[in-house]
């Protein structure tokens, strides 16, 4: 059972990386990952907040659509789900941690629309995982989307002072750094 468990974490944080190897969550990963702090934040914030989707989903779905027979429903569902956690998320940290709800500007709000978290909920569905097994695969694919946002930071950081070719700059050095990053993630594969 621990082995299970942790081989679907490693295979969902490294393996199954859901931004490099799913490109789901693509927005705030290219968005935020301008400054390490504000990407570990954006990080934590995702950490948190699929793992919280992926215990509410499976709950729900678990005990009550399929109970009722309704698991037709289950996207409108998610979505309103995941919503409900973001909107949490962002008053706690507009409340209690201010700095790093300004730097996330805009992009706290898009952890709604982040089709990492609703995958994150369906992939559970569809590989009809038990609720310790929805949870421990959140954790992973939350891990790894926060590993991948804060290694692309760190690159970043280390090129911005670079005399980068006119057309290489801004978006197009970012998107070549990202698929240099996918390519070595691809190496994990073997892994599992």
């Amino acid at each position: 059972m621990i082995k299970d468990l942790l081989l679907i974490i490693v295979g969902s944080a490294l393996v199954n990386n859901v931004v490099l190897s799913q490109f789901l969550g693509l927005c705030p990963f290219l968005g935020v990952s301008k400054k390490t702090e504000t990407s570990a934040g954006m990080g934590a914030a995702v950490i948190f907040v699929i793992t919280l989707a992926c215990i509410a989903t499976s709950l729900i779905y678990n005990y009550i659509m399929l109970p009722l027979d309704i698991s037709y429903l289950q996207t409108i569902v998610f979505i309103l789900v995941i919503a409900a956690l973001v909107q949490f998320v962002e008053m706690f940290l507009k409340k209690n941690m201010v700095s790093l709800y300004e730097s996330l500007g805009v992009y706290l709000p898009l952890i709604t629309t982040n089709c990492a978290v609703l995958g994150v909920a369906l992939t559970n569905v569809q590989k009809e995982y038990n609720f310790i097994q929805s949870v421990f695969n959140g954790i992973g694919i939350a891990v790894g989307f926060t590993i991948a946002i804060v290694m692309l930071a760190g690159v970043r950081e280390k090129i911005e002072g670079n005399d980068i070719p006119y057309s290489f700059q801004g978006m197009p050095i970012v998107l070549i750094t990202s698929g240099l990053m996918a390519i070595a993630f691809f190496g994990f594969s073997g892994l599992i």
